[in-house]
């Protein structure tokens, strides 16, 4: 993993998971995911790999149970190692937006590193599980990452049928759209904001 001073490790332990995480921001797309969760290893893969954040994590949870528990502490965790990764925000872009298509499925993902959590949600209703994973944890997921990021962010899908395809193409253009949003702009001096803070 690429050692800079973009990067944080954390480690979560609840009476329903345990997790260990650390990420790198200015990586180059490796990850080693382990949650016990096949899908979501999948999805956690393809937001490191796209957005070029380097990510280990390792979650022992509560799947017989539910994969609930699992997601959401991971987005939690997530979440909480990004904020400690990206530091006071000096010099960043802080605005990011990514279209990704994935067969007949578009996303569109637009975040603010605002420092005030919200997560503005458009999918279509219903969408069946993948496999053994219920669609309805994609938002589980946003929503605990963007509360612990302090990140405003929307997730619209424009077009879709299958379930896996919109899934994939959330994660894809997550990662893309805060690798930009996260990215170093020299022309930017301190905080990117007329308050001085975010």
């Amino acid at each position: 993993m690429t050692d800079t001073a973009r990067s944080a490790s954390l480690d979560r332990k609840t009476s329903e998971t345990e997790i260990t995480l650390r990420i790198s921001l200015d990586g180059e797309g490796r990850s080693s995911i382990r949650t016990g969760i096949p899908f979501f290893d999948h999805m956690l893969t393809l937001f490191s790999r796209h957005g070029l954040v380097d990510l280990d994590v390792e979650a022992k949870g509560d799947i017989e149970v539910d994969y609930h528990h699992t997601v959401e502490d991971v987005g939690l965790a997530l979440g909480a190692a990004f904020t400690k990764a990206l530091g006071d925000k000096s010099g960043i872009r802080r605005y990011g937006s990514a279209y990704v298509p994935m067969d007949e499925a578009l996303a569109r993902v637009v975040v603010d590193c605002s420092g005030r959590p919200y997560l503005a949600y458009e999918v279509p209703r219903g969408v069946e599980a993948i496999g053994l994973f219920p669609f309805q944890l994609v938002e589980e997921f946003l929503r605990a990452f963007s509360v612990q990021a302090g990140l405003t962010l929307h997730v619209s899908i424009l077009a879709g049928r299958d379930a896996h395809h919109m899934a994939e193409a959330i994660f894809k253009a997550l990662g893309r759209a805060l690798d930009v949003a996260v990215s170093r702009d020299d022309r930017v001096k301190g905080i990117p904001s007329t308050k001085g803070v975010l």
